[in-house]
């Protein structure tokens, strides 16, 4: 006879910790298993069953697995942890008998923990680092906004440069795709090496902190954010052959030059003059108008000497179009990285300066500002080569004919459009149109807005005259061989060709026949033989028919469902109905905004 099993000591009951368990088997306390767990990359579990779990218990318990609570028992931090403490109570003991000798011995071995380690066993591979990337961006570049009230000024500090380093990155590589503007804040959507990044940028305005908000587990967040962002940055600037951290070209060639070579110089271990040197050196960085120093490359052998794969000729159909189709998307994005190209934009005072400046470098535009905003200027506002002018005022104190004058949003809806739009409905005293997002998926059923479907037709008419050029280059073609081949027929060959031609039957031709007009029919009445009312008459009937069939079979298709088909059916039909609905109100919305347009158009005329 086997041994007897005693309920909770096998099964699921041996697979979760709960908390407390967790705690007491790390001999840790709470904010300290937090913080491990945050390091760590370690989350509460759900039990699919919490009664065997908790033994019978109703008491609701965070459960973790017992192996990832095993795997913390032998993490080196746990024994930093535990030497900082000692550390703290011989700081506190020495400062109790005022002993300064003691107090300074103790400062200098002060127990210090990196998470470089924690950072490569979360994420072996770079790719693995750049899907996880988002959140990382979007609290990071909160925390560059906050004052100093809730964290320290360091760690702001800290963060506007890490997020400033990957916004140089951004431009370097021209790696943005699309942008939004929301109330709660800048939408940015870049694609690197594969991966779509997308993050939340706040506003440049004054951030109400809330309360409720329990710092200290988004302070531990922060700490390995960034640590993992530094690694990305520095892998990322190596990508494109740049110096990290960042140095601006032409900044650090005079004296300097001659005793270090400029391409090589460390901005954070230069000694400046003063603190006023390092503050315009960190302005100028911050500004994003400047470009970067790159590593200088090694000697290689010659390209010519290389030889270079075969491409091979002889391919499958669907093959080859499939490398038609990605060579025509690589050149559309080529085409759609230098938007900006060759533009010179001179920003206003009340527009944000940094967000405009980021979008306008990633697209290969050039953009100045008033040397009042701050440093990084490249050209003065009296300059004849701007072609564009971003204001956000009602009315401005003098204007140049040689540019055009836009509202920032044109800047913004260019790059979702991927094209230049045109600018007279972007400029200053006019009420803009709708700011539509990128990210929204159009699919069947959905509301699509009246300026959407305009640029749309605008797009597909573009593409039927590029098409219709391209068919009549082809008829031209076809003709010109067609009166070579004309030529060099003899006069035989044509003779015979048309008595050829003569034996041929001759083609029906359409008869028209005439159709009475549907105002002088009687009514019943019917026209006699091809006429187009009977055919119209038989077609509706055909097609009520159909209908009426169809709505007849769905109706025994539902009766025949079981229970929980029907329901799931019922569901879906429910969604369907609350998505018309919700298309519905959005046109009345629409419509009403219609009139009330034109009523104040109406007005001031």
């Amino acid at each position: 006879m086997g041994r007897e099993r005693k309920k909770g000591e096998s099964g699921l009951a041996t697979t979760y910790y709960s908390r407390s368990q967790a705690m007491r088997k790390l001999q840790i306390s709470m904010p300290e298993f937090r913080r491990l767990c945050i390091f760590k990359g370690i989350y509460p579990q759900e039990p699919r069953h919490r009664r065997k779990v908790s033994k019978g218990s109703s008491v609701y318990k965070t459960y973790y697995y017992r192996k990832d609570i095993a795997w913390l028992a032998h993490e080196p931090l746990l024994q930093k942890g535990r030497d900082f403490k000692i550390f703290v109570k011989k700081l506190k003991r020495a400062f109790n008998d005022d002993d300064k000798v003691k107090i300074a011995s103790l400062e200098e071995h002060r127990p210090l923990y990196t998470l470089d380690r924690m950072v490569k066993e979360r994420y072996p591979t770079f790719v693995d680092a750049l899907r996880d990337i988002d959140d990382v961006l979007t609290m990071v570049s909160l925390y560059s906004t906050l004052s100093s009230l809730k964290i320290k000024a360091s760690v702001s500090q800290l963060c506007k440069r890490l997020l400033l380093e990957f916004m140089h990155y951004i431009i370097a590589s021209k790696s943005l795709r699309k942008v939004f503007i929301s109330i709660k804040g800048i939408y940015y959507q870049a694609e690197i090496q594969g991966q779509t990044i997308t993050w939340l940028t706040p506003h440049q305005f004054p951030q109400r902190i809330p309360r409720e908000v329990d710092f200290r587990i988004m302070n531990t967040f922060v700490e390995f954010y960034t640590t993992l962002l530094t690694f990305v940055n520095f892998r990322l600037f190596h990508s494109l052959n740049l110096r990290y951290p960042p140095q601006l070209e032409g900044y650090f060639s005079t004296e300097l030059s001659l005793q270090l070579p400029s391409l090589l110089v460390n901005p954070n271990e230069v000694e400046y003059e003063n603190d006023g040197d390092k503050g315009e050196y960190r302005e100028l960085l911050e500004s994003l108008s400047h470009s970067l120093v790159k590593i200088p490359e090694t000697p290689t052998a010659d390209t010519d000497d290389l030889i270079e794969e075969d491409i091979p000729t002889d391919l499958d159909p669907e093959e080859q179009a499939r490398r038609d189709k990605a060579r025509e998307e690589r050149e559309k994005l080529d085409e759609f990285k230098t938007l900006f190209e060759g533009l010179k934009f001179f920003l206003s005072r009340e527009v944000p300066k940094e967000s405009l400046t980021f979008i306008i470098k990633c697209f290969g535009g050039s953009v100045s500002w008033d040397p009042s905003c701050g440093r990084g200027s490249t050209y003065p506002e009296s300059d004849e080569r701007i072609t564009h002018e971003i204001v956000d005022r009602p009315s401005m104190n003098h204007s140049y004919l040689s540019r055009v004058y836009i509202q920032p949003q044109w800047v913004y809806d260019s790059i979702n459009f991927r094209k230049l739009l045109p600018t007279d409905k972007y400029s200053p005293q006019t009420s803009l149109p709708p700011h539509l997002s990128p990210f929204t998926r159009d699919g069947e059923g959905d509301y699509i807005p009246p300026d959407k479907m305009m640029l749309a037709e605008d797009k597909t008419e573009e593409q039927e005259e590029e098409e219709e050029g391209e068919e009549e280059d082809e008829d031209l073609e076809e003709r010109e061989e067609e009166e070579d081949l004309e030529e060099r027929e003899d006069e035989g060959e044509g003779e015979e060709d048309e008595d050829v031609e003569a034996l041929k039957p001759p083609s029906p031709k359409r008869r028209k026949l005439p159709i009475a007009p549907a105002m002088n029919l009687p009514v019943g009445s019917v026209v006699e033989g091809d006429g187009v009312s009977k055919e119209k008459d038989e077609e509706t009937q055909r097609m009520e028919a159909e209908a009426k069939q169809e709505r007849e079979e769905r109706k025994l298709a539902v009766m025949m469902m079981t229970r929980t088909r029907r329901k799931l059916y019922d569901r879906i039909m429910e969604k369907r109905n609350k998505k018309s609905r919700r298309v519905r109100e959005l046109k009345e919305k629409r419509e009403e905004y219609n009139k009330e347009m034109k009523k104040q158009k109406s007005s001031t005329k």
